[in-house]
């Protein structure tokens, strides 16, 4: 009888320490959930003020982007398209009325995340003003303890 008292001892203590796991676990997974959060919510604003040098430090080496109507950049292809943009708003050509990302939804693996959202934009350019809503897939990958885009994709929401 002391043995099945012993082995039911071991299970409980096997089973409270997995539920221990499983807590810190979770309290990890919201803690990279809100790390994250807060790191698409500085890169979607450097990304209406056009601050290229922000955006520069927030992509991977090897950063993909695609558009639905264009194939895949790379970082200095993209990085020099930024540049342009950052001079339209610079010096007024292009203001930047409105750029939200809702509807986001964030998957781990390991030490990346898919993000998917719905983007809304509103320019103004040469007096006229243009709105588009998109639905995104991004990759974020954490290298040393830092957020960072990896891979960008959207369509255009008709």
């Amino acid at each position: 009888m002391r043995f099945f008292k012993v082995i039911l001892a071991v299970i409980i203590a096997l089973n409270l320490s997995s539920c221990k796991d499983d807590d810190a676990t979770n309290n990890e997974l919201e803690k990279s959930k809100q790390e994250l959060l807060k790191t698409i919510s500085e890169f979607n604003k450097a990304f209406r003020n056009g601050n290229v040098s922000v955006l520069e430090s927030m992509i991977t080496e090897n950063y993909l982007h695609t558009n639905g109507n264009s194939k895949s950049i790379g970082k200095k292809s993209w990085l020099n398209y930024l540049s342009k943009r950052e001079n339209e708003i610079n010096s007024g050509n292009l203001d930047v009325i409105r750029y939200e990302m809702d509807e986001i939804k964030i998957e781990f693996y390991r030490n990346m995340a898919i993000v998917t959202g719905k983007v809304a934009v509103s320019n103004k350019k040469k007096e006229e003003i243009q709105k588009n809503e998109y639905r995104i897939t991004n990759v974020w990958v954490n290298e040393d303890g830092n957020w960072k885009r990896a891979a960008f994709h959207d369509g255009k929401i008709k």
